[in-house]
């Protein structure tokens, strides 16, 4: 809201007036937030009709068209996926346009992710910025800027995409003057905050151009498009005119530029350059033109990023976790509230819900964790009160759906509609513990799940019942987070895209919860631990036995039980020292990570505590700065889970569970646990890029900051491992995380920070995080066979944990639904294969034709519809989780017959396969082939085999979508 005060609104207003003026003028624009901001608040109808005008010259441009330009690093695939199609919706619905075209400049590395997601959009090229100096400069000296990007091994050629990555100078005009020592070309100066100068003067504003100094402008531009010439292999040069908060008063920039680039082409023999306002698209077009073979890349990322030997911006890969950890949370409850909204509509229409305010509802999370996908957002490097935004628009929209959800229920089970509602999802805050409630619980994956999930209570002797009144396996057990309220853990059946509910009540003695007993352990000094010999004892379940060490009260080794492979393996807390001072040497930041030192050990003494019960047993651990200290900063929490008899437990019981809690920390240190196995792992780590695609990440020794520039993102996926054996991590929100020895994986956990570069002050960047932070990363360890099959579905099963609801009973018990009570467990509505995820299943409602010469054909009229979103359009997308060769079942191809997979929604009439963001009708979308080295032709991509009578077969790695409509009742 500031930036749109201070300038953007301006940019739209002054950019749109100055093209109207001159038919050579062009301009491009990228993030929908703020044009749709503009578009909805400040246009008039007469910018409104030019805008549209604008667009079909060709003469504005909208590049990437998401809500944002999204971080390529820390964000999830389905977040990326969901910001775009919000903003392509938008635009296709107002406009008809479709981007076609990237302009990811500014995100801090990039991710082989990002050029197929963007392929499979529909684009015809990528281009990217940000990437190590030190191979950007290598690839500039060798012409080696532009490729064609094989981002994913398993779609390769079919997917791959042009890609053009900046040369030094990056996305802003060089604004150095050889004969001033003012600035040059920026000549509406830099914006300022909170408000606009009143005489509009601004800092900074560059010479204008006059007679005296026109020739000597051109010979500037000229001097430097030419130094950039050489770089490239064809004659075509981009030149980005603009830069961060830029054209906030296009009048005296256009003014300037006619008077140069007038200038230079009338006395082009002189210069020998010609030069012309344009668009990303009509670079890409010249370029495409020369028909040129190029080189192809591989699925290798640009990750991690550095600009300096000291700049390594590998620390926001952890900055703000609490921030990071709530955009997932949110991401995750609204996928759930999709689905089952899209249910709720499908089965019941003649529902008491009002469905356009519950879209509503829908939308304000859609557009809050669309918007903080941006590269300043979930990154951490915003400053707090930005931070604060991004916080109270997620709560605000979760909010919305949680009620949404709630509301559902109470329709579908007909409760007394003045009932009191609580409703509380992932929180251990049930309402009012005490009475007799209900817990229902929905499972958001399209997969039959047995899991737990806690609730808080007030009282030790509880039992839990099903609707059938069945007793349901419990443990009830002290909590860790407070002293009056015990933590029960009710065993959970679900199938996919269900809900169940359960009632849990004070018990009398009969059927109760199981209880977990408290054993705490003498606290341990661990400078003194070597003297004395090892004292072990195990936890055990049915997979993995733990073992323990009483005289350290640290973890000593772990058991995989089927395979009786035993791995040594330790877990501690470490912190990175950095400094502050600019004076003193390189600093730490929100983005950058430049420790002093090695890491350095926190605790002197550990406290140990292991509560054990028929189901699970958690082990407590404690970490003291020395054996007197009062307070502790860490703590991990280990759970393992017993599975009884008649349950499937497979991924329950191969998972070690472990819960972190680290802060406050002191100022400028970075916590890190840093797990060691006796794995001989050669030092190698694998990481995932944005929870699509692994990437291998070797150790590379360099001369300065080689610990920070081998940290990498870890988004959902980390693994280390030898010969036989896999340790991985799966996390529900981004790390950063380094193999910096051999055997070992350490995750960032907590930055806290301060700095005083003025950069940062100005902008209040510092990152003085006092928080203590609850992170969750799940442990399995196994043969490859068996972590393979077991590690994406779980990954998704911890993405996706139930979303868990409460309701107090009014004094009579209810009566229980009809359909609850014929059969024990309502069936699944939709199921698919373990080697499937079911990634979208909602009612986006926009009112566009699918049939695009008439939606461009109602916009030209003015006959765009109004009224009421369209309901009866449901966006599938079903994305398959395995590489081609990763498995020998799981890898091969998969056909889905779309009306019995979707027959417990209704009877499907139609599937219309889309592109991912759903504005190409894949029959129609020719993308351009560009000529590669290994593939001589050139011409254009024809889409993946479409459906024959809504049967489709899914290969890995594809990402599928579909409008599917379905008969009305």
């Amino acid at each position: 809201q500031e930036s749109m005060h201070a300038y953007a609104a301006n940019v739209y207003t002054t950019v749109i007036e100055e093209l109207m003026k001159g038919k050579e003028r062009k301009f491009i624009a990228v993030e929908q937030e703020f044009f749709r901001l503009w578009w909805d608040v400040v246009a008039t109808d007469t910018q409104r009709q030019q805008v549209h005008q604008l667009l079909q010259e060709g003469r504005l441009e909208f590049v990437i068209g998401g809500q944002v330009m999204h971080d390529e690093a820390v964000t999830l695939i389905d977040d990326q996926i969901l910001q775009l199609t919000e903003g392509h919706g938008f635009l296709y619905e107002t406009f008809g346009f479709r981007p076609q075209f990237s302009w990811h400049v500014d995100p801090f590395g990039a991710s082989a992710t990002t050029p197929t997601l963007f392929a499979l959009a529909g684009f015809n090229a990528h281009l990217i910025s940000r990437i190590d100096y030190d191979l950007k400069a290598d690839m500039q000296k060798n012409k080696k800027l532009q490729f064609v990007w094989q981002g994913s091994p398993s779609l390769s050629e079919r997917e791959e995409i042009f890609t053009h990555v900046m040369d030094q100078y990056s996305y802003c005009t060089p604004s150095q003057l050889p004969f001033s020592n003012r600035s040059g070309f920026f000549w509406n100066g830099f914006a300022t905050f909170p408000d606009p100068p009143k005489d509009g003067i601004y800092p900074n504003m560059s010479l204008p151009v006059t007679d005296a100094n026109l020739h000597l402008y051109a010979q500037t531009m000229v001097a430097n498009i030419k130094e950039r010439a050489a770089w490239f292999r064809t004659g075509d040069v981009l030149w980005p005119w603009g830069c961060d908060k830029q054209f906030f008063n296009a009048s005296v920039q256009y003014s300037n530029m006619d008077l140069l680039l007038d200038y230079i082409n009338k006395h082009s023999g002189e210069f020998g350059v010609t030069v012309q306002y344009a668009t990303v698209s009509d670079y890409f077009q010249a370029v495409y033109s020369r028909n040129l073979t190029w080189e192809i890349r591989d699925s290798q990322d640009f990750l991690p990023y550095s600009t300096e030997p000291f700049q390594a911006w590998t620390g926001f890969y952890t900055s703000r976790s609490t921030l990071k950890g709530i955009a997932r949370r949110a991401s995750s409850l609204l996928y759930a509230g999709e689905s089952f909204f899209t249910q709720y509509v499908q089965k019941h229409p003649e529902g008491s819900i009002c469905k356009c305010k519950a879209l509503k509802q829908l939308q304000s999370l859609r557009w809050a964790v669309s918007e903080v996908q941006h590269h300043d957002g979930i990154t951490g490097t915003e400053s707090p009160k930005v931070r604060d935004m991004y916080m109270n628009n997620l709560v605000y929209g979760m909010f919305n759906v949680k009620k949404l959800m709630a509301s559902i229920i109470f329709d579908l089970n007909n409760a007394k509609k003045n009932g009191e509602v609580y409703s509380s999802v992932y929180t251990k805050d049930s309402g009012k513990p005490d009475v007799d409630q209900y817990v229902v619980v929905y499972n958001p994956l399209a997969w039959n799940i047995t899991t737990f999930v806690t609730v808080s209570v007030s009282n030790m002797a509880m039992s839990v019942y099903d609707e059938l009144g069945r007793s349901v396996p419990a443990q009830v057990q002290s909590s860790v987070e407070s002293q009056s309220t015990y933590d029960l853990y009710i065993l959970v059946e679900i199938s996919g895209l269900s809900y169940r509910k359960y009632n849990v009540k004070p018990s009398n003695g009969k059927q109760s919860a199981f209880i977990g007993r408290s054993i705490k352990y003498k606290r341990r000094d661990l400078t003194r631990a070597d003297q004395r010999r090892q004292r072990l004892f195990p936890v055990v379940n049915n997979c993995y036995q733990i073992v323990f060490d009483q005289n350290t009260n640290l973890m000593h080794s772990v058991t995989e039980r089927e395979t009786n492979q035993t791995v040594q393996l330790t877990q501690e807390f470490l912190e990175y020292h950095v400094n502050g001072d600019t004076t003193k040497g390189p600093i730490s930041d929100n983005y950058l990570f430049a420790p002093n030192a090695s890491a350095v050990p926190v605790s002197k003494a550990v406290g140990l505590e292991v509560v054990s019960g028929s189901l699970m047993t958690e082990t407590r651990q404690y970490f003291y700065s020395n054996v007197t200290s009062q307070d502790y900063i860490y703590a991990v929490y280990t759970r393992i889970y017993s599975v009884p008899k008649g349950y499937d437990g497979k991924l329950l019981c191969h998972r070690i569970e472990q819960e972190y809690s680290v802060g406050p920390l002191e100022l400028n240190r970075e916590a890190v646990l840093r797990t060691s196995t006796d794995l001989n792992t050669r030092q190698l780590l694998y990481t995932d890029d944005n929870g699509y695609q692994i990437q291998k990440r070797t150790f590379k020794a360099y001369v300065n900051n080689t610990v920070a520039r081998n940290y990498y993102p870890m988004v959902q996926t980390a693994y280390i491992e030898d010969d036989t054996t896999r340790l991985m991590l799966l996390a529900e929100r981004a790390h950063g995380v380094s193999s910096q020895g051999n055997g070992q994986v350490e995750v960032m956990l907590h930055r806290r920070l301060w700095n005083n570069l003025e950069w940062n002050l100005n902008n209040n960047l510092t990152l003085n995080d006092s928080s203590v932070v609850r992170p969750v990363i799940w442990l399995i360890l196994g043969t490859k066979a068996v972590t393979n099959t077991l590690y994406r579905t779980s990954g998704l099963a911890l993405e996706h944990r139930p979303v868990v609801m409460f309701g107090a009973l009014s004094g009579d018990k209810p009566k229980l639904p009809r359909q609850l009570q014929q059969n024990s467990v309502p069936s699944s509505p939709v199921t698919v294969p373990p080697n499937l995820h079911l990634q979208t299943l909602s009612i986006p409602g926009w009112r566009y034709s699918s049939n695009h010469s008439e939606q461009v054909r109602s916009i030209r009229m003015g006959k765009q519809k109004q009224g009421d979103p369209d309901f009866s359009r449901v966006l599938l997308r079903i994305r398959h989780l395995y590489e081609v060769g990763e498995h020998p079942v799981l890898s091969q191809p998969v056909m889905v017959d779309l009306k019995s997979l979707l027959k417990g929604l209704g009877s499907v009439m139609v599937a219309e396969e889309r592109s991912l963001t759903g504005t190409w009708d894949v029959n129609t979308l020719k993308r351009w082939k560009w000529k590669a080295a290994q593939y001589p032709s050139k011409g254009f991509f024809n889409s993946t085999e479409t459906s024959e009578d809504c049967i489709v077969t899914v290969h890995p790695k594809e990402i599928r979508t579909f409008f599917v409509y379905f008969q009305t009742q």
